[in-house]
């Protein structure tokens, strides 16, 4: 853990404590066992998830193709555990030149820390809309997933310029493997979540998961999924 989270950078003497602090506890609660038991049940998940959803994906495709001509899936480069980067990927929900446009809408973000998201994002398209609502966007990380890149569960993949804005305490939610859904996810009006409020939500998960609470936050998506609450 020290060669990802500097401790002796640390110049803030309660925020060394509280770093050296949660490290003994994850040290002391070693997850070796529950690691290997949780990839085996998600190499098997993504695998079954592809086949099942194949058909239902090659459809959403073919609708996102239809609306602007563009490639339908997007790939992102995201940071997962111990900082390893990896392409990520979703069905596009955004117009081809989003990146772009992202550097003309940043004084609009909503969100505090290094995370941007803004309400009625111009950028969305009508049917990324419905896809983004429903969690439908992710079920191509279940690519991810089978690769080993992500977890079904875990806390959701950072971009590298977020990261590079995170304290050493931050870092600690990326000591376990990302996911597609985590406790943020699943949490009620989650876009008003400070970051800070987010960040301890997925430091709680990395020191407590368990296959259980692993089924009750896939539960929880489910339920998420049909409200269609996100954005």
């Amino acid at each position: 853990m020290k060669d990802f989270i500097n401790i002796d950078g640390i110049e803030d003497t309660a925020e060394r404590r509280k770093v050296i602090s949660t490290l003994a506890v994850i040290r002391e609660r070693n997850k070796r066992g529950y690691w290997v038991r949780k990839r085996g049940v998600d190499f098997v998940l993504s695998l079954t998830a592809l086949i099942v959803l194949a058909v239902p994906m090659a459809v959403i495709a073919v609708i996102i193709f239809a609306q602007d001509g563009a490639w339908p899936f997007y790939g992102q480069t995201r940071v997962g555990r111990r900082g390893k980067t990896f392409k990520m990927y979703k069905f596009r929900t955004m117009v081809p030149n989003a990146d772009k446009l992202k550097r003309e809408l940043m004084d609009k973000n909503e969100m505090d820390g290094p995370v941007f998201k803004i309400k009625d994002d111009p950028r969305i398209t009508k049917i990324g809309g419905f896809l983004r609502k429903t969690s439908i966007d992710e079920l191509p990380q279940f690519y991810n997933v089978l690769k080993g890149d992500m977890c079904i569960i875990g806390p959701r993949p950072p971009l590298p310029e977020e990261v590079a804005q995170y304290t050493e305490y931050q870092k600690i939610r990326l000591l376990c493997t990302p996911g597609i859904t985590c406790t943020w996810q699943v949490a009620p009006k989650r876009n008003d979540i400070s970051f800070e409020e987010w960040v301890e939500m997925d430091v709680d998960y990395v020191i407590n998961r368990s296959l259980l609470m692993d089924i009750k936050i896939v539960f929880k998506t489910a339920l998420v999924m049909l409200s269609a609450e996100g954005r």
